[in-house]
C-alpha cells in the first residue's frame, strides 16, 4: 500500500521538483518507509511507499529494462507470481520479485488489456516517455482511490485530493452542484467531488492521455463491470461449497506479505469468517483488533472477544468516548478530504491506530453485505415493495388520511410510530420514498427545499442511474448492484483513508472480483431466505464458527452519536453549526438550521443523521474552503479535557 502523485503537462514545466515534493509530502502517511521521484520534460511522478512485499527491491517510481516505461503504483496484485512466468517467457527481464514490476512488463506486452490479468486492488499510472503517453487505471471495485484534475494543459493525479491541492494550478473551490446528493446520501457517487474541477477515476475504468498530440485529449474507458445476474442449474449444496472454496482462495491470496498481518474483528459473521479462515491458513496465531465505546449498549467488543477465544487469535481492543471521537474528527476529515459519511469512520481510525502498533497489514470483512444481501434494508424493502403494490391500489385520500392518523394518534407510542414510518403504510409508494428517503437519505428532496438557498437538483440521480441499468432484474439484484456502484465505493474509500491515516494496509477478501462475479450467479433465495440474510455465507461458514456467532443478529457498527448530541458537552457542536462565517452560512437557510437544532434538542424530532451531515460539511468547509481550519486544531470539543482511548488485550 502506498501513495502516488504526479502530473503530466502538454508543454515542458518548471519548478517540478518542488511541486512534486509538496504533493508527495502531503500524503507521507500513506508511505512512511520510502519515497522517490521521476522527472522528464513532460511527466513528473512521485511515490510514497509502505513496504509490504519485497522490502528491499520495490522502490518506485520503477522502470522497465530499457527505461522507456515508468510506473507508480498503489495497491497489491495478489496473483502476480502466476503471471510472471508468461512474461519472462516473452523475454521480459525482472530485477525484483515485487508485483509492481509485473504490472509494467504486462503493460509493455499487452497494453491496456493487461489490467484484465490482475486480481487485486490497485491504482497506478504508467508513463511511456518515448510516445509521451500516460495510462492510468483504478481497480474493478474501487478499493484503491485515484483522483485527478485536467484543464487541457495539465493532468494532475494522486491517491488523495490534498496532494492535488499542492499543485499551483489547482485551487480549492466548492462544487455546489453536488450538494444535494451530499445532503441526501453523505457522499458523491459519480466522478465529481466536492472540489470544483477535481474528479475521481471511477472503479473499473482507465484513462489515456497522449501529450504528443497538438491538442491532447483525455480518453476514458470502462474495462469491467459487475455482470448481470445469470441463472444456474447448480444445486444449493454445490453453490454453498463453491462459495466456501472461492472465499478460501480469496483469503489465501490476501495473505501475501513480508510483514506482520492481522485482522479487524467485529464479532459479526463477515469478519469472523475471514478471521477463522486466516487462522487455518497460517502457521502462527492471527492478531485481531476491535473497537468499541464506553457506552456498553453500543459496543460489540464482547462479541469480538468471544470469537477470538473460539478461534484462538491474539486479540486486542480499544475503547473510545465522546471526547476522543469529536476531538479527532477534524483531523480525520482532513485525511478523508471530504466530509465523513458515517460515524464509524472515526472508530475505524482508532482500531487502525491500535493495529498499526503490531502489524502492517489487516484483512477486513468489508463487501460481504453488498454481494450476499446482508443489510436489513434489503429485506425490509422487499417487504415494503410487495405491500406497496397492494396498498397503492387504495384511493389516495384514504392513504393520506391513514398516514396523518398514524402521525398523530395517541394510541401508538413514539417507538411504534417511528417503525411504521419505515413501512409502506407510512410512506409514498415510489422508489424514492420507500427505499432512498427511507434507508439512505438524511435530507430528502422535500427537506432540502427548506434548507438550501438554491433549488436542489439530482438528489437521487446517481443511484437511480445504476438502478435503471439493471432494468429487468430482480428487486434484490437491482439493490445490490446500485449499492456496489455507490454505497460500497464510499465504504471502501473510508476503509482506505482511515487505515492509511495510521499507515497500515487493509485488504478485503470478499471483494476479489472473481468472487463478486460468482455472487451474481447465486439465486436471491440463497442470499435472503425468510428472516435469514446472507444465508449462503452462513451455510458456507457453518463449520468455522460456533452457531451462536454465525446466526447472531447484525449490529451494523452502531455509534452512540444520538446520545452524544443530546449531551450538554455537545454545545460547541451546535455553536459551530450556526456560525455565520462558516460554509453553511453561505449555502443554507440559517433559520431552518436553528429550527432543526431546537427540535432535536427538545426531542420533538430525531435529527442525528442530518446534524452529522451538517457538522461534517461545516468542518470540511473550514479546513479546505474558508481558510479557518486552524480553529479546529484542538478538536471540536476543545474545551473538554479529552481523555485517552483505553486499549486492552484478551
Amino acid at each position: 500500500m502506498c501513495g502516488i502523485a504526479g502530473y503530466v503537462s502538454a508543454a515542458p514545466s518548471s519548478d517540478s521538483e518542488r511541486i512534486l515534493q509538496r504533493m508527495t509530502d502531503s500524503i507521507a502517511h500513506r508511505g512512511p518507509d520510502d519515497y522517490g521521484y521521476y522527472h522528464d520534460a513532460h511527466a513528473h511522478l512521485g511515490h510514497r511507499r509502505l513496504s509490504i512485499v519485497d522490502l528491499g527491491g520495490g522502490h518506485q517510481p520503477m522502470a522497465n529494462e530499457s527505461g522507456s516505461h515508468w510506473i507508480i503504483f498503489n495497491g497489491e496484485i495478489f496473483n502476480h507470481a502466476e503471471i510472471r512466468p508468461t512474461l519472462e517467457q516473452a523475454g521480459h527481464r525482472y530485477r525484483s520479485r515485487c508485483d509492481t514490476e509485473t504490472i509494467v512488463h504486462a503493460y509493455e506486452e499487452f497494453g491496456a488489456a493487461s489490467v484484465d490479468l490482475f486480481r487485486g486492488m490497485f491504482a497506478y499510472a504508467i508513463w511511456d516517455c518515448e510516445k509521451r503517453r500516460l495510462f492510468a487505471v483504478r481497480d474493478r471495485l474501487g478499493i484503491k482511490p485515484f483522483y485527478y484534475y485536467w484543464d487541457g494543459r495539465i493532468f494532475a493525479f494522486a491517491s488523495e485530493i490534498k496532494a492535488l491541492l499542492m499543485h499551483p494550478s489547482i485551487h480549492a473551490g466548492l462544487e455546489a452542484e453536488v450538494l444535494p446528493e451530499y445532503l441526501g446520501f453523505g457522499y458523491i457517487s459519480d466522478e465529481r467531488t466536492l472540489f470544483q474541477g477535481i474528479r475521481k477515476l471511477m472503479p473499473g475504468h482507465y484513462v489515456l492521455l497522449d501529450v504528443s498530440r497538438a491538442k491532447p485529449k483525455l480518453e476514458e474507458c470502462q474495462y469491467w463491470d459487475v455482470p448481470r445476474p445469470s441463472r444456474t442449474n447448480t444445486s444449493e449444496q454445490a453453490l454453498i461449497a463453491e462459495t466456501r472454496l472461492r472465499l478460501e482462495e480469496s483469503v489465501r491470496l490476501r495473505l501475501m506479505s513480508d510483514v506482520p498481518l492481522g485482522m479487524f474483528l467485529s464479532g459479526g459473521i463477515d469478519s469472523s469468517a475471514i478471521a477463522a479462515l486466516t487462522n487455518r491458513l497460517t502457521n502462527r496465531p492471527v492478531q485481531t483488533f476491535s473497537v468499541g465505546y464506553r457506552e456498553r449498549e453500543f459496543t460489540e467488543l464482547g462479541y469480538a472477544a468471544e470469537v477470538a477465544r473460539a478461534i484462538g487469535t491474539e486479540h486486542r481492543d480499544v475503547t473510545i468516548g465522546m471526547d476522543q471521537f469529536f476531538n479527532e474528527l477534524p483531523r480525520l476529515i482532513w485525511h478523508e478530504d471530504e466530509p465523513i459519511a458515517w460515524p464509524s469512520s472515526v472508530s475505524l481510525y482508532f482500531v487502525s491506530r491500535l493495529a498499526a502498533a503490531h502489524v502492517k497489514v489487516v484483512l477486513t470483512g468489508e463487501g460481504s453485505d453488498e454481494i450476499f444481501g446482508g443489510y436489513e434494508r434489503y429485506r425490509w424493502n422487499l417487504i415494503n415493495f410487495r405491500g406497496a403494490k397492494v396498498y397503492g391500489l387504495t384511493p389516495a385520500f384514504i392513504r393520506e388520511g391513514l398516514h396523518a392518523h398514524l402521525e398523530a394518534t395517541p394510541l401508538l407510542n413514539s417507538s411504534l410510530r417511528r417503525k411504521l414510518r419505515h413501512t409502506f403504510l407510512g410512506r409514498e409508494t415510489n422508489l424514492e420514498s420507500l427505499l432512498l428517503d427511507n434507508f439512505y437519505c438524511a435530507f430528502s428532496r422535500k427537506e432540502q427545499n427548506q434548507f438550501l438557498k438554491s433549488k436542489p437538483n439530482a438528489v437521487y440521480g446517481n443511484y437511480l442511474r445504476y438502478w435503471k441499468e439493471r432494468d429487468g432484474c430482480s428487486l434484490l439484484s437491482r439493490m445490490l448492484y446500485a449499492d456496489q456502484k455507490t454505497y460500497l465505493v464510499q465504504l471502501l474509500m473510508k476503509q482506505d483513508r482511515m487505515s492509511m491515516a495510521a499507515s497500515i494496509e487493509s485488504r478485503v477478501p470478499f471483494l476479489d472480483h472473481t468472487l463478486v462475479e460468482f455472487s451474481t450467479t447465486i439465486p436471491d433465495a440463497l442470499k435472503i431466505r425468510g428472516k435469514t440474510q446472507k444465508y449462503i455465507l452462513k451455510r458456507a461458514a457453518a463449520d468455522l464458527l460456533p452457531a451462536e456467532i454465525v446466526h447472531r443478529k447484525k449490529m451494523g457498527f452502531p455509534t452512540p452519536l444520538r446520545q452524544w448530541l443530546l449531551d450538554p458537552a455537545a454545545k460547541p457542536i451546535y455553536d459551530a453549526l450556526v456560525d455565520r462565517k462558516g460554509l453553511l452560512g453561505s449555502i443554507l437557510d440559517k433559520r431552518a438550521t436553528e429550527l432543526l437544532i431546537h427540535r432535536h434538542l427538545a426531542k420533538h424530532e430525531e435529527a442525528t443523521d442530518r446534524l452529522w451531515r451538517l457538522l461534517n460539511l461545516q468542518l470540511w468547509g473550514d479546513l479546505f474552503i474558508t481558510g479557518r481550519g486552524s480553529r479546529w486544531e484542538q478538536g471540536v470539543l476543545s474545551s473538554q479535557a479529552a481523555g485517552q482511548p483505553v486499549a486492552t488485550e484478551v
